[in-house]
């Protein structure tokens, strides 16, 4: 009975986590950029149960040898096995910003990824899908954070100009006259990507990912005066809360019935007339 308590209680853990990080992608559903984070659970490892036992040989002196007895497999619950966001391609929204950027994805190996590169407050680069942009006062390209945009030679880009154009390639053009390219960043297994918060992304162990530009494997472009948005799902996200709130109830459920199980056992079955 105590098994089932462990069980029951995997459950929920695992059912409870389910339930913040949909809470975290509806919160998220209107930021741009945003990658909805997904996740899956296992089963814990079964374990294989058996009972020590002993068998007497009628003889003049009695002997006994041991003997294992199969009883059978038993599984232990649930956990969360891992949480990862989906890369998949948000819905484009026209603007009308020219700083607002927005990248459309065209012919990528599969589970890559491209991003825009800016340069963090510690001086590394971070790769964001948000290309809600804005020009700080001394005409340098930043994120709403005050991270600066960075070109595809990791330089900051400085326009000096009040209106600009940018082409599907990235290149930034002044007056018909090329300014700077924008830098892409390319990511060939875009799950190994660790999320480090506003939207931003880095690579592992302080790598820096590759330039995406003029790589003939893949196919690009980006697209002035629009925003990509998140790829939340908030009809299916909240579907998927109903579903976590229920398994979660059905096993606080069972842990209150293993309960009276355990009292009734207590206050009844051993009490003493």
């Amino acid at each position: 009975m105590l098994r089932g308590f462990y069980t029951a209680t995997a459950g929920m853990i695992s059912q409870q986590r389910r339930i913040e990080l949909l809470s975290n992608n509806l919160s998220n559903a209107n930021k741009p950029g945003y990658k909805a984070d997904q996740s899956s659970l296992r089963a814990f490892p079964e374990m294989l149960l058996s009972k020590l036992d002993a068998t007497s040989v009628p003889t003049t002196k009695p002997l006994k040898f041991a003997q294992n007895q199969l009883i059978g497999p038993i599984n232990t619950g649930v956990y969360v096995q891992d949480i990862a966001p989906k890369f998949s391609q948000g819905d484009m929204r026209p603007t009308g910003n020219d700083t607002d950027f927005a990248i459309l994805n065209q012919t990528l190996p599969e589970n890559a990824s491209v991003f825009f590169t800016v340069e963090n407050t510690d001086g590394t680069p971070r790769y964001t899908r948000n290309g809600n942009f804005t020009l700080d006062a001394q005409g340098y390209l930043t994120t709403n954070n005050g991270l600066y945009v960075l070109d595809e030679n990791n330089n900051r880009i400085q326009i000096n100009a009040g209106s600009f154009t940018l082409q599907p390639d990235g290149t930034i053009l002044v007056d018909n006259t090329p300014q700077a390219r924008i830098g892409i960043a390319l990511a060939n297994n875009a799950n190994e990507l660790i999320r480090d918060g506003n939207g931003l992304f880095r690579a592992s162990e302080g790598q820096q990912l590759t330039n995406a530009n003029n790589n003939p494997n893949i196919s690009f472009q980006i697209m002035q005066g629009h925003i990509e948005r998140s790829n939340v799902d908030s009809a299916q996200t909240m579907a998927d809360m109903t579903s976590a709130y229920r398994a979660f109830e059905a096993n606080q459920k069972i842990i209150q019935a293993y309960d009276m199980s355990m009292q009734k056992a207590a206050n009844e079955i051993g009490r003493i007339n």
